[in-house]
């Protein structure tokens, strides 16, 4: 039997995120997207991912997600057969990005989360010139459905979250590095940075795709972890 495949999604998204991936994987193996939202420390949201996961999974995340992936990978090395990191980034928070999270938490706490993820998170996500109206909707959808104290509590995890590039270097899993060519929050040197650190890595660039390749360019996003699935 094929291991359980967990995907973790990004900055207020949910299972939706992953629905070309779970199409095309959920026939072989169960594919679990967890709810993750509910703890405001990337420690806590990934002691209550591993508390409901199953003993040994192959591990994907997107931006947010791929962060949380690699503090799933240091705190549980040995439950996590390989690692799919995609348009993320494993430095800690940049000082001019901590520095917006205040004024947008206060915002999401006054009930206007979704003036910061139309206004500020949305532009930024997809390809040049991409007109995906489709993603957009998706995108506004899933921020509404999981509301404003998740946009919180997911700004402070993100906002806190440690340097894990220590935790790549460790590692000795089989690993997919993937981004999106013309992704401009999580660029492609963070990337090759990445796969610098893991020695048993292929790196992917998905082409015409910006920060949400999975969504963008399913066909060529999938055909990437296949590759890494395979045994």
């Amino acid at each position: 039997m094929a291991l359980p495949l967990l995907l973790l999604p990004g900055m207020m998204c949910d299972a939706r995120l992953f629905a070309p991936q779970v199409a095309a994987f959920g026939a072989a193996r169960e594919v679990i997207v967890p709810e993750i939202g509910s703890h405001d420390s990337m420690a806590a949201l990934a002691a209550a991912m591993l508390a409901e996961a199953p003993p040994r999974f192959a591990l994907g995340g997107l931006s947010m997600g791929g962060i949380l992936a690699m503090e799933v990978l240091r705190q549980a090395p040995e439950r996590v057969d390989r690692l799919a990191l995609m348009d993320t980034n494993p430095r800690d928070e940049a000082e001019e990005v901590r520095a917006r999270r205040g004024p947008q938490i206060e915002a999401a706490q006054a009930g206007r989360h979704m003036e910061i993820v139309e206004e500020q998170m949305i532009p930024n996500y997809l390809a040049p010139g991409a007109a995906r109206p489709d993603i957009v909707a998706l995108c506004c959808e899933m921020a509404r459905d999981l509301g404003g104290q998740v946009f919180v509590n997911k700004s402070r995890a993100l906002r806190d979250r440690p340097d894990q590039q220590d935790t790549l270097a460790a590692a000795t899993c089989r690993a997919l590095i993937l981004c999106g060519r013309h992704d401009i929050l999580c660029p492609i040197e963070r990337h090759e940075r990445m796969a610098e650190l893991m020695p048993h890595t292929s790196f992917t660039i998905v082409e015409e795709a910006g920060h949400l390749p999975v969504l963008e360019r399913p066909e060529h996003t999938n055909a990437a972890l296949a590759r890494w699935l395979e045994d």
